[in-house]
C-alpha cells in the first residue's frame, strides 16, 4: 500500500494520524527533502524518515501534536549526541509535523423532536452528524434530511458500529429511561468527549440508579451531563436543540458560558 493510500485510509476510518515530512536537509542526514512518515496514536508508523534517535524524537512529538492539534517544525542536527545531537553524520534537517484529526462529530441518539433539531443544528454548524435510533421510520434521510450517516440499531451497539473518538459529542435525546439504561453502558466505554443526557434531574436520578445497581461505576457515571444543555429558558425543541449545541461549542471552544459583558 502507498503512503497517500495508507493516509486515505486512516481518513476514512476516522484514525488520528500524523504526517511527518522532512523539509530540510543539508549535507550527510538518513533521508532527504519530501521523505514521510505517518504516525498514529498508538504509537506505531507507516513508512520512515531515517530511523534512529531522530525518528523516536519525531514520533513522540507527533504524538504530543495528536494531543493538542498544534502542528510542530522540528530542527535537528547530527553532529555531536553529547550535546543532544541526533546523530552524528555531520548535517542537518527539519521535520514539519501535521496532525490530521477526524472532524468533530455529533452522533444524536433517539431522533425525536428535539433529536432531529439537533441534527439540524449540529450540522449548520459545521459538525460532522450521525443520527441513532431503533425504529428505522425516525433514523432515514427521509425524516432527518441532515445526516451524514444513519444507524437504525440498538444504541449500546453504535460502538461495534461507529468509530467514537475524542472529537466526538454524544447526545442522547431518547424517548426514556429504559432506552438510556440500555445504552449507556456501552458508550461510556468508548473515548467520548461529551456524553449529554436530556431529560429533567429526576429522570436523571433514576437512570442513575438503574445503572449503578447493574453494576455500571460510579467515575463512568460522572462523565454523563443530564440535564444537557445551558439554561436559556428553553421550551421548544429548536430552542432545546440550541442550549445543547452552545453547551457543546462552549466545550469544543474552551469558553465558559458566561454572557459576553460580564465582567
Amino acid at each position: 500500500m502507498s503512503f497517500y493510500a495508507r493516509l486515505v485510509q486512516a481518513e476514512e476510518r476516522g484514525e488520528p494520524v500524523a504526517v511527518c515530512t522532512v523539509v530540510r536537509s543539508h549535507g550527510s542526514t538518513p533521508r532527504r527533502v519530501g521523505a514521510k512518515m505517518l504516525v498514529f496514536e498508538d504509537g506505531s508508523i507507516y513508512d520512515t524518515i531515517g530511523g534512529g534517535e531522530m525518528e523516536q524524537r519525531v514520533i513522540q512529538a507527533a504524538l504530543e501534536a495528536l494531543q493538542d492539534g498544534s502542528p510542530r517544525l522540528l530542527p535537528y542536527s547530527f553532529v555531536d549526541p553529547q550535546r543532544g545531537d541526533v546523530g552524528v553524520c555531520g548535517g542537518q534537517m527539519e521535520v514539519f509535523v501535521e496532525p490530521i484529526t477526524p472532524p468533530p462529530t455529533v452522533i444524536v441518539v433517539g431522533s425525536g423532536h428535539v433529536g432531529k433539531a439537533v441534527a439540524h443544528l449540529a450540522r449548520w454548524l459545521g459538525f460532522r452528524v450521525l443520527v441513532n435510533d431503533d425504529r428505522p421510520e425516525f433514523c432515514s434521510p427521509d425524516f432527518i434530511p441532515d445526516a451524514d450517516g444513519y444507524y437504525p440499531i440498538p444504541a449500546a451497539e453504535l460502538p461495534a458500529q461507529v468509530n467514537i473518538h475524542r472529537w466526538t459529542y454524544l447526545v442522547l435525546t431518547t424517548r426514556g429511561v429504559d432506552v438510556d439504561t440500555a445504552a449507556l453502558p456501552a458508550l461510556l466505554e468508548t473515548p467520548a468527549a461529551f456524553i449529554g443526557v436530556i431529560g429533567s434531574r429526576r429522570r436523571w436520578a433514576t437512570t442513575r440508579k438503574k445503572l449503578l445497581e447493574a453494576g455500571v461505576p460510579e467515575a463512568q457515571l460522572e462523565r454523563v451531563v443530564s440535564p444537557v444543555g445551558l439554561e436559556i429558558g428553553a421550551e421548544t425543541p429548536e430552542e432545546i436543540a440550541l442550549s445543547i449545541m452552545a453547551q457543546i461549542v462552549m466545550l469544543q471552544r474552551g469558553g465558559d458560558g458566561k454572557p459576553m459583558n460580564a465582567a
